[in-house]
């Protein structure tokens, strides 16, 4: 396992990684809302990467893992500018986007960000736009005012011990980052991995990015019976393939299967 280190940002914030050494097209895994870097998939896709020698990056976010701030100071936009100082600092040359949930917002606002330096981007169950849609959108008007006036909203969470925080904030910044609301000029291959059992983001999120998407390499693959962390054995095998193919993209005819 790579040794964990700390990036340290200009305003004092410290950004917990783990990077690994390799060729490009490099690697940067980015996770979702209240996850941390020493997840299933981050652990797996970085014994991948090392297998194939190509260099790989995992990260906390501010307010996640071991990361400096608490969950509250966290926003769509801390998120991408962590995502970034990763980017510049940490890696060289092109690199492959990989976002889980959230993550998928991040990656494809860094794309648009730093297109000179992505090589493609790989979404699993990626979540555009989810404070809007699946968060203020979801709640009653009284549930709006009583949220705006505390100012936080706690969240039942299926996958951690404790309530999902989620600050007022959080959805006001995110308005500044919203994507599905506009046609999408990523002119990189997009790769979009979404369970049709996901219960958290709907597998027609991945639909809508690829109908919006301005340029044509977008591909949408759905697992029928996989749920919203895609993280059997299987779906990261498929997870793989997909890496390995991009990899190869410049090299001649793709064959996927």
């Amino acid at each position: 396992m790579s040794t964990k280190k700390k990036l340290i940002l200009s305003n004092g914030t410290t950004i917990a990684y783990r990077a690994t050494e390799g060729k490009t097209p490099g690697v940067i895994f980015l996770g979702g809302f209240m996850s941390n870097m020493n997840g299933q998939k981050a652990l797996a896709i970085e014994k991948y990467c090392k297998s194939k020698g190509h260099a790989f990056v995992r990260f906390d976010y501010r307010g996640h893992g071991d990361s400096s701030e608490d969950i509250k100071s966290f926003t769509i936009g801390t998120g991408i500018t962590d995502a970034l100082s990763v980017l510049d600092t940490l890696t060289r040359g092109p690199q492959i986007l990989i976002g889980s949930s959230m993550g998928g917002w991040i990656m494809m606002q860094m794309a648009m960000l730093r297109p000179l330096r992505i090589f493609g981007l790989i979404g699993i169950a990626a979540a555009p736009d989810f404070t809007e849609r699946l968060i203020w959108g979801k709640l009653s008007e009284e549930e709006k005012t009583n949220f705006q006036k505390l100012g936080i909203l706690k969240l039942p969470s299926k996958y951690y011990d404790t309530s999902q925080i989620i600050t007022f904030n959080l959805i006001k910044d995110g308005r500044n980052h919203l994507i599905l609301d506009q046609p999408i000029t990523i002119n990189k291959p997009i790769r979009l991995l979404h369970g049709m059992q996901d219960l958290d983001v709907p597998w027609q999120y991945s639909i809508d990015i690829q109908k919006l998407s301005v340029f044509n390499d977008v591909l949408v693959i759905l697992v029928k019976d996989g749920d919203h962390r895609l993280s059997r054995q299987a779906d990261l095998k498929r997870l793989f393939i997909e890496i390995d193919l991009l990899c190869k993209k410049d090299n001649g005819p793709i064959v996927r299967y």
